[in-house]
């Protein structure tokens, strides 16, 4: 059996350790960069050097030529030298003052010679009335240039100025040749070349030390990983943000965004082609909090927002580095789907409390048809038995006759046992009627909008000012659209709440979580073509009026549903309850008691 593939970031870094080594020098990213910058640079200062080194040859070479020449030049305007042409034999002048000047200058000869160039001055003294060698003389004796040559002489190789001897009428009559041997010349190129090459190795090791201080800090900064590794991840990474049901949204620490995945995009209504990344996260989000989060650094968790038209949930994490905020990342989840995904839960919910609330109000009333009996007061627990009897079969009927959807029914059912149960006396107006069942989609509606209402209206009788809490509720489907008007005797809105109440997270209720039942409300209102609002209770509280498209309504009354209340009230028959409904059905009067009684 295979190993199990790395699931975490650390587990990736053990794997990575525990991996086979072969081909370590192309899987090690911090050998590549040493090796990378540590060459590069190696390469450039080698290259470098080199040109440094036979441009400082030249310039050494020149500078003994100018030198060379500057001496000849001296050497050539002495009043003695000049002089000394004029006697029988030259050479006893000359002779000693060229040995002086080339003692005093360290050349290697000066040589000082007449128009046909023989020597009146040599190192050694037996050359001297010979011919000079080099045979380059001509420019100075018969153009009377100053020059610089390099040419072979008795000595050797040599780096040569010359200059011409002129007399008082500035006639040529002789020249002088100041020499510097090749090999001293060498010799200083070398040494100083040496000086530049020990240079040189000098810095392509410091050049590899921060080469492999570079890939150390490198591969810190990445984690440790290699780049394939990385371009592993984040190529996982993106096929995970974009397959998730959660929108993402990062921001850096100027609170520019960094990341947005697909979810994120819908959410805002946008295509794939706007262009997010970069932008200003106040300016496509003005009523995000993550400028909070970079600014404070703390987690915000499960936190109810609006993004668009979609309500949202959600968290919000600021990204640590080494102790800073380098960031902050946003999750949000529509609150629509995850309504739908507890909508079963939720509907088992309401079947449980309903079913909880009559069971505690039918053992009240168990335990009294038992003392009654007890007491052997038969007719006063037949009467009690009748009288419920009638009061759950004029729910039963009403809704039979009124309602013709079984969501709908079970939700008003449910409403109804849990106001008794809270002591509030909900009332269903004897007029109100659904024709139609509803859609899939309408009984979800119908669901949040008429149990929002009633449980804010009960809530609100509760803490009025009298002592019999009291709701009614009308709705109907006449006409183009679906009315709901809830109503109540509490304590009521003031105006100046009247437009705020609507707004999500505002609530008169204490506690946690509260504020979103009338922006459910009214979102769903706006949603499915209709509006909220806000009036004055004849009861003396709060009326609330939903208006709704009809198009949550199915083109024609489910047939099936009055035939399952009929099978329903046929059960009950069999148990001699079929006579109570049946002139229930047929005595207006006694049925509107029963319509009063809801």
């Amino acid at each position: 059996m295979s190993a199990s593939r790395p699931r975490t970031l650390a587990d990736l870094q053990r794997w990575r350790r525990t991996r086979a080594r072969r081909s370590w020098y192309k899987r090690s990213f911090r050998l590549q960069v040493m090796l990378l910058v540590g060459l590069l640079l190696a390469g450039m200062l080698l290259a470098q050097g080199t040109y440094l080194n036979l441009r400082k040859a030249e310039i050494i070479s020149q500078q003994m030529g100018e030198r060379a020449l500057a001496v000849a030049k001296t050497v050539a305007s002495m009043p003695q030298i000049i002089n000394a042409f004029d006697i029988p034999n030259p050479a006893f002048i000359i002779q000693p003052l060229a040995e002086r000047v080339r003692h005093e200058t360290g050349a290697r000869y000066v040589v000082v010679g007449n128009a046909q160039s023989i020597r009146y001055s040599h190192p050694v003294p037996e050359r001297i009335g010979q011919p000079m060698v080099g045979g380059d003389n001509d420019q100075a004796l018969i153009h009377g240039q100053f020059y610089v040559s390099e040419a072979t002489g008795s000595l050797g190789t040599a780096m040569r100025g010359k200059a011409p001897i002129w007399d008082e009428e500035g006639n040529i009559i002789g020249l002088v040749s100041v020499g510097f041997m090749m090999d001293r010349v060498e010799m200083d190129v070398a040494r100083y070349n040496s000086f530049g090459w020990v240079l040189v190795a000098l810095m392509i090791c410091l050049g590899f030390a921060g080469a492999y201080w570079l890939s150390q800090h490198l591969k810190k900064v990445i984690l440790g990983l290699e780049p394939y590794e990385i371009a592993r991840l984040a190529m996982e990474k993106e096929a995970i943000l974009q397959s998730i049901h959660e929108g993402i949204l990062a921001v850096n620490r100027e609170g520019h965004i960094t990341l947005v995945n697909q979810q994120a995009r819908r959410f805002l209504s946008l295509d794939d082609e706007h262009v997010l990344l970069g932008q200003p996260i106040r300016e496509v989000v003005p009523n995000s909090r993550l400028l909070e989060v970079l600014r404070r650094g703390e987690q915000e968790f499960d936190q109810e927002m609006w993004l668009g038209d979609h309500p949202v949930v959600v968290n919000r994490v600021p990204i640590l580095h080494e102790g800073e905020i380098e960031g902050a990342v946003a999750t949000f989840r529509s609150r629509r789907e995850i309504v739908d995904l507890s909508h079963a839960l939720t509907q088992a919910s309401r079947d449980v409390d309903m079913l909880r609330a009559q069971a505690h109000e039918f053992s009240n009333k168990l335990y009294t048809i038992s003392g009654l009996l007890q007491l052997q007061r038969i007719e006063e627990a037949l009467a009690l038995i009748h009288q419920e009897t009638e009061r759950a079969q004029a729910q039963m009927s009403f809704l039979m006759r009124n309602v013709a959807d079984a969501v709908l029914s079970g939700t008003l059912l449910g409403k109804l046992t849990r106001a008794r149960e809270l002591g509030v006396a909900l009332e269903i107006d004897e007029q109100s009627s659904l024709s139609c069942p509803l859609t899939p989609t309408g009984q979800e509606v119908l669901m949040s909008v008429v149990g929002n209402l009633l449980d804010n209206a009960c809530h609100a009788a509760l803490h009025g000012a009298g002592k019999d809490p009291s709701v009614r509720l009308f709705f109907t489907d006449l006409g183009e659209q679906l009315l709901i008007e809830v109503e109540d005797n509490g304590p009521g809105v003031p105006t100046e709440l009247a437009e705020t109440i609507f707004q999500e997270g505002f609530s008169t209720k204490t506690g946690k979580h509260q504020g979103i039942g009338l922006a459910l409300v009214a979102r769903l209102c706006r949603q499915y073509g209709g509006a909220v609002t806000l009036e004055e209770s004849e009861l003396g509280g709060a009326c609330f009026i939903a208006v709704l498209d009809r198009s949550l309504c199915q083109n024609s009354p489910d047939s099936d549903l009055n035939d399952y209340f009929k099978d329903d009230l046929n059960h009950h028959s069999k148990d001699g309850l079929n006579d109570e409904l049946n002139n229930n059905s047929k005595n207006s009067g006694h049925s509107g008691e029963g319509k009063r009684d809801v």
